[in-house]
């Protein structure tokens, strides 16, 4: 018994010990701290040389070896075997769960705070899986701060902790991933990261439905940006087929938010209030503050496209508040540019003027303003960054200042075409082409409309390739 040399490991708990040498090192110490001699700590099963020979790390100690040692050292088999106290991953996943909850309810640098000690924690005490899932709570936090390279990081990290695990465990920071490209303005590859996942989890038959609508209603948001409107509504269709095979609340209550705008596109308003009232409900239940300020987001949307100026801007107000009490930076600027145009088409164009000027870098218009840290731009919030300067324009051309309105046009043209947002771009061509023609540049005119058609054409075949496989259902 006391030369067995067998690789230890508890096959029941999955245990998987540590190097013979620091196995050696930790009876050690344990040994020392409890003023036990080799002879003690060996007795009766084994023999001091033994004991001796085992702390020298020169012999890697059998699974029954191990027990027996730490009965007598007082100690758990697993806490022997691999440094990690008793109960260790079970209790981070609980402080896992708490800090998902105070990501849900408070701010998310607060949250991210929780989330590095528990990665810390972690990484100290060799626990991978969760690791990867204290840096996908870290990711979602820097998400919301609009810390987008910070968030892109921690999802790419989780993914090579994950590589070796299936598809479907890999789903949530592939999404994660693609929303921060998204935010970033570059759709484009926002789509193909939630398409090739798609296609390779039907290509391996992995068919999770979890991971699918994850997937599905992800999708949604750069489909409609781009003008993709038919694969947007095909997403939806099967994302709503989906649904009743998930469990997860949270996950039916994204769904119900991305399907309502495939509806507002079709002009199904009361249907898409429906879905947003669904998911609304859903998220105050689980307590998840910043999603349901995105329904009240976008009911304030769905209120401005039926006319309902009024309903619109309290639906926006109260996103904006809620998200600006929750400290979510990125969010609250975004909805505070469509609160602006609220504004502006009830009259008030001073009010959203002052709204939109913090919103965009300092410096002359079309410098590359925006792309500082705390500013919509080119590289944070690019599609709401052009907004801004859409809506910026409008109000200078009202109060009929043409050049003004011509710079902003342009810089949100250089945004909007950098991010493909091809709606966006034909509506902004046809303001810049009206503008040039008034002012008798004719020639002129003509390029900003044809640029503008050049994208309206075909939404959604120029830039993206073969849709992805429909999986069976």
């Amino acid at each position: 018994m006391q030369g067995e040399a067998t690789v230890a490991q508890d096959s029941s708990a999955g245990v998987r010990c540590d190097d013979p040498a620091e196995i050696g090192r930790r009876v050690q110490r344990l040994r020392a701290e409890r003023g036990l001699t080799q002879r003690q700590l060996a007795e009766p099963a084994y023999t001091p040389a033994y004991v001796s020979t085992l702390e020298s790390g020169k012999v890697r100690p059998s699974e029954a070896a191990l027990r027996h040692l730490a009965q007598r050292l007082g100690v758990s088999f697993e806490e022997l075997a691999t440094g990690r106290p008793a109960e260790l991953a079970a209790g981070l996943r609980l402080r896992l769960t708490d800090a998902r909850r105070a990501l849900a309810t408070g701010a998310p640098e607060d949250a991210a705070t929780l989330f590095r000690a528990l990665h810390e924690e972690a990484v100290a005490y060799a626990l991978p899986e969760e690791r990867a899932a204290a840096l996908l709570g870290l990711g979602d936090c820097l998400l919301e701060s609009g810390e987008l390279t910070g968030a892109r990081d921690c999802f790419a990290a989780v993914e090579r902790l994950l590589a070796d695990e299936p598809l479907p465990r890999r789903v949530p920071a592939i999404r994660g991933r693609a929303t921060a490209h998204l935010l970033t303005g570059e759709l484009r590859y926002a789509c193909y990261l939630l398409e090739s996942t798609l296609d390779e989890l039907d290509a391996a038959g992995l068919h999770d439905p979890d991971a699918l609508l994850l997937l599905y209603t992800a999708s949604i948001a750069p489909y409609m940006d781009m003008g993709a409107h038919a694969r947007a509504a095909h997403a939806a269709e099967l994302a709503l087929a989906l649904a009743p095979r998930v469990s997860d609340p949270a996950l039916v209550a994204g769904m119900h938010r991305g399907v309502a705008r495939t509806l507002i596109t079709e002009g199904r308003i009361a249907e898409a209030d429906a879905s947003l009232a669904k998911a609304q409900e859903l998220y105050r239940q689980l307590h998840i503050r910043t999603e349901l300020a995105h329904c009240h987001w976008m009911r304030g949307y769905v209120h401005a496209q039926d006319g309902d100026l009024e309903q619109a801007e309290s639906e926006l107000r109260t996103a904006r508040s809620i998200l600006a009490s929750k400290r979510a930076a990125l969010f609250t600027e975004q909805v505070e540019v469509e609160l602006a145009d609220v504004l502006r088409r009830r009259g008030r164009a001073a009010e959203a003027e002052a709204l939109l000027r913090p919103l965009l870098a300092s410096g002359a218009v079309g410098d590359g303003a925006g792309e500082g840290a705390g500013a919509l731009g080119a590289g944070r919030g690019a599609v709401h960054a052009g907004g801004a300067h859409r809506l910026l324009g409008l109000i200078a051309e009202e109060r009929g200042d043409t050049e003004a309105a011509e710079e902003h046009y342009c810089a949100a043209l250089s945004l909007l075409e950098r991010s493909s947002a091809a709606g966006d771009l034909a509506d902004l061509c046809r303001l810049l082409g009206d503008l040039l023609r008034r002012t008798g540049r004719v020639e002129a005119a003509m390029d900003a409309y044809r640029t503008g058609l050049g994208h309206r054409a075909a939404p959604g075949t120029t830039t993206l390739g073969p849709a992805p496989a429909t999986p069976p259902m």
